[in-house]
């Protein structure tokens, strides 16, 4: 079993990846011209995967909070990760805020057609470029700084 510092790095990257399949989706549906809310086929699978999305954030960021802790009690300077953990977090409850108007939509089952799909793909491609971005300072920690991959030397 990894050590739960490892966790977090092995998690993130499912909602990195379901964020932008739900994106793809809808814009193949928006370029289809298939429905993305209420209960069609498409509408149900993109609900799943924004449901799934948030579900994974979550995860990711509580395990980022734990890899945190253990990267701080081994010298990490707080200041290091706090823009990434604020992105992240950030990320964590826009992709379940996110989720939740997903579900609400094919619950209610809810037609979005016209400027309402073109703002749910909006939205998708936002989150994906915003994931990016959490990505990219999440990296630097790693690749740059070796955060809970090197010891800390000094």
């Amino acid at each position: 079993m990894p050590a739960i510092e490892q966790l977090h790095p092995m998690i993130l990257h499912f909602p990195i990846v379901l964020i932008t399949v739900l994106a793809a989706i809808d814009l193949f549906a928006l370029w289809r011209r298939l429905p993305i809310g209420g209960r069609d086929t498409y509408a149900s699978m993109a609900a799943a995967i924004a449901v799934a999305t948030g579900a994974f954030a979550a995860l990711a960021a509580a395990l980022g909070d734990t890899a945190l802790e253990i990267a701080i009690s081994r010298g990490v300077s707080p200041a290091l990760a706090d823009i990434h953990e604020t992105l992240g977090t950030t990320a964590a409850w826009l992709f379940g805020a996110w989720a939740i108007a997903r579900a609400y939509v094919w619950w209610k089952r809810i037609p979005l057609e016209g400027g309402r799909k073109i703002g749910v793909v909006v939205v998708d491609v936002a989150l994906v470029a915003f994931i990016v971005v959490v990505a990219y300072f999440g990296g630097q920690l790693v690749y740059e700084h070796g955060v809970n991959v090197m010891p800390k030397v000094g």
